[in-house]
């Protein structure tokens, strides 16, 4: 089982609990940063793939990093080696351009809560025809058995107001021209990016493209990782902006992600804030950030 060391920890910790069950081995290809081209990120993914290798995991967008993975050269790849593909959406749909054909993965999931403004609860399993036979419903009730959609899901007594609130969220997108919300914010996003990195100093994880960031970018901040629950904390009970701020191997990130609703005056105010809360920390940038 292959992944990387930037996806969403709660999944870290679900493909170990999986792979001691089964008697297999979770790897964590390391990515070299800052990533500045998609073939730099296929290469060292693809460096960790053995004859051992029965499933390749990936983020479409992680979820610590807020780094947009070039999925779509991997899964071909796979698919060629005859490993399966479980591509992590959470992220992605509403934030980005989204084909499930062109991405091929044998299994995808995403959530539409995050980014298409749906409301929690409301996401979706894609399985690739020829790799439905392979997922067993978590709960057998009255759609079995009666193929994939009802088995997987007919779940019992189960409120799915959630589900049924989708189709009325995509139009929402398309009567406000989401293209360009989503152009706006990945430019605000940028503006946020650059304002960080010149009040920390330190190195970005990425290259300056949309390939690479949507609407949510992580940009390392100079406090040591051991405060980076508290400058959240801080972040929210002193300036009144909510922000993920988590520590991420020898990092403390703090992820910006700017939605339609949010302007130029909500960056600054979180560039302003982060500036107040870090002054102390300035000398410590070249070894506790």
């Amino acid at each position: 089982m292959l992944g990387t060391d930037h996806e969403y920890g709660a999944l870290d910790k679900t493909w170990t609990f999986v792979c001691a069950q089964r008697g297999a081995k979770y790897v964590q290809a390391e990515l070299p940063l800052p990533l500045e081209s998609r073939e730099q990120a296929v290469a060292a993914i693809w460096a960790r793939v053995t004859h051992r290798t029965r499933v390749l995991f990936l983020s479409h967008i992680t979820s610590p990093t807020a780094l947009t993975l070039p999925v779509g050269p991997l899964v071909r790849r796979a698919r060629e080696a005859g490993i399966l593909t479980v591509i992590d959406g959470a992220h992605a749909p509403g934030q980005i351009p989204l084909d499930l054909g062109q991405v091929g993965a044998d299994f995808y999931a995403g959530n539409c809560h995050k980014w298409m403004c749906a409301p929690k609860g409301s996401a979706f399993l894609y399985a690739r025809p020829e790799a439905q036979r392979l997922l067993a419903p978590l709960v057998v009730s009255w759609g079995w058995p009666s193929g994939f959609v009802e088995e997987q899901q007919w779940q019992g007594t189960r409120d799915v107001a959630a589900f049924l609130a989708v189709p009325a969220a995509i139009d929402f997108l398309l009567e406000h021209d989401w293209p360009a919300v989503q152009r706006a914010c990945h430019a605000l996003a940028g503006r946020a990016r650059a304002a960080l990195a010149a009040v920390s100093g330190l190195p970005l994880l990425s290259s300056d493209s949309p390939e690479w960031y949507a609407q949510m970018v992580s940009v390392p901040i100079p406090v040591p990782t051991g405060a980076a629950v508290d400058i959240r904390r801080r972040l929210w009970v002193e300036h009144r902006i909510e922000a993920p701020v988590a520590a991420w191997k020898d990092r403390a990130l703090l992820r910006v992600s700017v939605q339609g609703y949010n302007s130029a005056a909500d960056i600054d105010a979180l560039v302003s804030a982060v500036s107040a809360l870090t002054p102390g920390f300035g000398s410590e940038r070249g070894k506790a950030s």
